[in-house]
């Protein structure tokens, strides 16, 4: 099994030179999300899901990687259950991480980073309000909306 250390560095190196929409290093938002899922009480295969929990959605690596990688069965089920699909719904996609044993902590570190008002002041109005829209209803969705004015 790859350690934490090793999917750390492969997924760094997957996203090698990606930025987010503020234009900062991909990477950044992975540690903060993997920073956040441990932060929150999670354990090794959510931490390891974390760093990779962009990757196949990104195309940085590939299903087929994923599927034959050293990963628990349960990082790779995260994984996928917080892989967004071409044309599907965000009822079908919350659905799918609520069905999935340990996704809801990885996708709940991935929102309160997405969220988090000093990332989303650097982008122009418009994108910063479609964004907001879009994480609130992922929040309501997912039955975070509670928790999100506890910093989540």
């Amino acid at each position: 099994m790859l350690t934490l250390s090793e999917v750390e560095s492969l997924a760094r190196a997957a996203h090698q030179g990606q930025t987010d929409k503020a234009g900062r290093p991909y990477a950044e938002h992975l540690q903060a999300v993997a920073e956040g899922v441990r932060a929150r009480g999670g354990d090794a295969d959510q931490i390891a899901a974390a760093w990779l929990h962009d990757a196949v959605e990104d195309d940085a690596l590939s299903g087929t990687w994923l599927d034959s990688a050293a990963l628990s069965d349960r990082t790779k089920a995260v994984v996928l259950a917080v892989t967004k699909r071409a044309g599907e719904t965000p009822e079908a996609y919350a659905g799918r991480i609520l069905a999935t044993p340990g996704a809801l902590l990885v996708k709940e570190a991935d929102l309160a980073h997405n969220a988090d008002p000093a990332r989303l002041a650097v982008l122009d109005a418009p994108t910063r309000a479609r964004l907001t829209e879009k994480y609130a209803r992922m929040h309501a969705l997912l039955g975070l909306t509670a928790r999100r004015d506890e910093g989540v």
